[in-house]
């Protein structure tokens, strides 16, 4: 079993495989989410026996009775996360925690949720990565329960404020401690206006205005390597999972293309 967690964000990653090894009758005190990555995951809940195939998300609420086995010779490997129920409380005040009937889902949202906050489940989680990971479950979580989701005005000036301090501070670790308190609001009603005003969360804007500065800086002769290091990225490999991602080439193949596309234009402006 490989685990990786923030325990103050309220939240824990792990992966996991079963081969022969069954879990006897328990609860948790938390949301488990699942996604089973090979084999078939068994388990009975809420009275029904219910199985799991790659792919698969499954959704455990807090204190329900579970099991789990395999349900074929080969095992089965899956990945999960673990949200204390505060934390989702703290999103979505006032309101009952959703709850997934059956214990599985086929929510795309919910499923998109959770598989990017067990993406790179070796490394270490980034504390605004982790908020915005929660944030996305629990709104997600509130959608596939049926929950009408909070309205209310938007704080454009507030929205506006972390977007600033984001540009500042590109090189700099940012988390939602301090986008809270540049912005001056709550931190959940902020992630909630971002997305509204700007389209995408704090954390993937964040990682797109790093992006196009580590551009910038290629186009102007900077090595990958001191670029990402330069715009607030890990290292090389960090930076070029989230360039492969957003852009759909590594940035190696981005610059030949670009440099390419140069000499093109250059060739036909001659002639």
């Amino acid at each position: 079993m490989m685990m990786a967690g923030q325990a103050d964000s309220g939240i824990r990653r792990f992966g996991a495989r079963l081969d022969k090894t069954a879990f006897s009758p328990h609860r948790h005190d938390v949301y488990t989410l699942g996604l089973t990555l090979r084999g078939v995951q068994c388990f009975n809940y809420r009275g029904a026996a219910r199985q799991s195939l790659p792919g698969e998300l499954v959704v455990l609420h807090p204190d329900e009775l579970h099991d789990g086995h395999a349900g074929t010779a080969e095992g089965f490997a899956y990945r999960a996360i673990t949200i204390q129920p505060s934390a989702i409380t703290s999103i979505l005040p006032g309101q009952a925690l959703p709850f997934i009937e059956g214990g599985q889902s086929t929510d795309r949202s919910l499923k998109r949720a959770v598989s990017a906050a067990l993406a790179d489940l070796d490394e270490p989680l980034d504390p605004l990565r982790a908020a915005d990971a929660l944030f996305d479950i629990a709104t997600a979580l509130q959608a596939a329960a049926g929950q009408a989701a909070p309205g209310g005005p938007l704080d454009a000036g507030a929205a506006e404020r972390a977007r600033s301090y984001i540009h500042q501070h590109l090189d700099e670790p940012v988390s939602m401690d301090d986008l809270e308190q540049v912005a001056g609001q709550d931190r959940w009603q902020l992630s909630r206006d971002f997305r509204h005003l700007h389209g995408t969360s704090p954390y993937r804007y964040l990682t797109m205005r790093r992006l196009d500065a580590v551009r910038d800086r290629s186009q102007r002769g900077e090595s990958f390597v001191q670029a990402a290091l330069a715009c607030g990225f890990n290292d090389q490999s960090h930076m070029t999972r989230h360039f492969r991602a957003t852009y759909g080439l590594s940035p190696a193949r981005w610059k030949r293309s670009v440099m390419q596309g140069a000499h093109a234009a250059r060739t036909i402006v001659q002639d």
